[in-house]
């Protein structure tokens, strides 16, 4: 670290009653007895967004004892409750921009918000140096996601993304039974979710309502447009609105599809298509819900191998949709784990799993009974999805690149990428244009998109690309 950083950091430590800059270098058996973590061992992090799955993020982090919450900030004082009565002696923000600014000697930043405000938050702590901790899915467009892997790499900090099932065991399990050729060459996948779980194909909300008084309405926008304040966004159903969130895809897909991408050797998608539900206001009156995600939808798209040999084909299906039944499996035996789940396609056979690749199971599920299974041959996270938090605390205790990280930005920005592209056909399927004569709209229907990953661009559909990347209100900028 540098001098200045090194300052900053003493100066913080004396913030927090530590006595003098030496105390950061003593040995630990000088300073306390067995499980005592010197202060140089310790990771001082700051929680964006303390609320809704801050909560859990933070208490989950603060397990390990080498992780200290010394900053929360949540533009939602309710949200903060009980973060704030779990960690009494941090300092609690309400801008995570000052916090940043006036708050130099933090080492980390985990960001809990919604998704609209993902990626600035965590531009701005990683343009200062600090490891980062992100909820999924990364961002919520995919110009973002590609500009927070090249910081990532630029400012050399430690990054993961919270789908924390990436550190299941049972993920590595999957990918081993696919290495040993156990289903084949793998040439196609499907995957389906139950969610959406809150509102999604309905009508923009309307009509004055009063903003809570523990509510900062204008930071709760952040960079998006600003609009009236309505209870039908906070504090959960946000997800459901473009301008805030990412529909049923974004929210579940870090998880369901991290298997498919973590398995298979393919590159970004270069087509993808989909249909979702239409909505009705009466006969034949079609419902013009633009800003809100759909109730479901089905994509499809089309991923080429690293090797340059083919393709590999991917089907997605949420709001209840679910594939067919595979004809291996039995009448009366689950599909995934009921709601939700993905079947790998290969040429001699088919594995199925739940919704966090978890219970990865040959079929017909006879054969679980019929083969060996591979000797396992990758590491393994201790504590499988709890572990996820302490791999990113011990990796940033042991500095850049020293661990191998579960989601790690390298492979979190390309996985959010690949996802939004779906969320960008559906913005684009459900585009209506008023005609010349103002009379009707006219209705692209369900078109191949073909997309060029080096320049972020759909190449043959360019009213698509307006969804590749947001616009900021003024204060708020990558």
């Amino acid at each position: 670290m540098s001098n200045t950083s090194n300052q900053s950091r003493r100066d913080f430590l004396k913030t927090l009653g530590l006595a003098g800059a030496a105390f950061t270098i003593l040995p630990r058996h000088v300073l306390g007895g067995n499980g005592y973590v010197a202060p140089s061992d310790t990771l001082y992090i700051a929680g964006i967004g303390a609320g809704g799955k801050g909560t859990s993020d933070l208490t989950s982090i603060a397990k390990n004892t080498k992780a200290k919450i010394t900053l929360l900030c949540d533009v939602d004082d309710r949200m903060a409750v009980e973060s704030r009565k779990n960690f009494p002696d941090a300092k609690y923000y309400r801008d995570f921009r000052e916090m940043l600014d006036k708050e130099k000697g933090i080492d980390a930043v985990v960001v809990s918000t919604p998704d609209h405000t993902h990626a600035v938050a965590t531009m701005a702590a990683i343009q200062r140096g600090k490891h980062v901790y992100v909820q999924k899915p990364l961002t919520h467009t995919i110009h973002e996601a590609r500009m927070l892997t090249e910081a990532a790499r630029k400012y050399k900090v430690v990054t993961q993304m919270g789908n924390q099932f990436s550190s299941h065991s049972d993920v590595r399990k999957m990918k081993e039974m696919v290495d040993a050729g156990m289903i084949g060459k793998v040439k196609s996948a499907v995957a389906w979710t139950n969610r959406p779980v809150w509102p999604q194909g309905i009508a923009t909300p309307s009509g004055k309502h009063e903003v809570p008084k523990e509510l900062d309405w204008d930071l709760w926008l952040g960079p998006s447009k600003l609009i009236d304040f309505n209870p039908a966004y906070v504090p959960f159903n946000w997800r459901g609105w473009w301008q805030f969130g990412t529909g049923a895809l974004g929210d579940m897909a870090c998880h369901i599809l991290d298997p498919f991408f973590r398995i298979l050797p393919v590159d970004f998608a270069t087509e993808v298509e989909c249909s979702t539900t239409t909505n009705w206001e009466g006969i034949f009156k079609e419902a013009n819900y633009f800003d809100c995600a759909p109730s479901s939808s089905i994509i499809h798209f089309k991923f080429p191998k690293t090797d340059g040999k083919g393709d590999i084909k991917l089907t997605w299906l949420d709001g209840g949709l679910l594939p067919e039944r595979p004809e291996e499996l039995l009448p009366n035996e689950q599909m995934g784990d009921g709601s939700n789940g993905i079947i790998l396609e290969g040429t001699k056979g088919k594995l199925m799993a739940s919704c966090y690749g978890l219970n990865p199971t040959l079929l017909p599920t006879k054969r679980m009974k019929e083969v060996t299974m591979p000797k396992p041959k990758l590491a393994r996270v201790e504590g499988n999805e709890e572990g996820h938090y302490t791999q990113w605390v011990d990796a940033c205790i042991k500095g850049y690149g020293q661990i191998e990280l579960s989601s790690g930005f390298d492979y979190a920005g390309p996985l959010t990428e690949a996802i939004l592209m779906g969320n960008l056909a559906i913005r684009s399927y459900n585009q209506r244009k008023i005609n010349a004569d103002g009379k009707g709209y006219t209705y692209p229907g369900r078109k191949k998109l073909l997309w060029d990953a080096k320049n972020m661009k759909i190449i043959n559909y360019e009213e698509a690309n307006v969804y590749v990347r947001n616009e900021y209100r003024s204060g708020w900028s990558l």
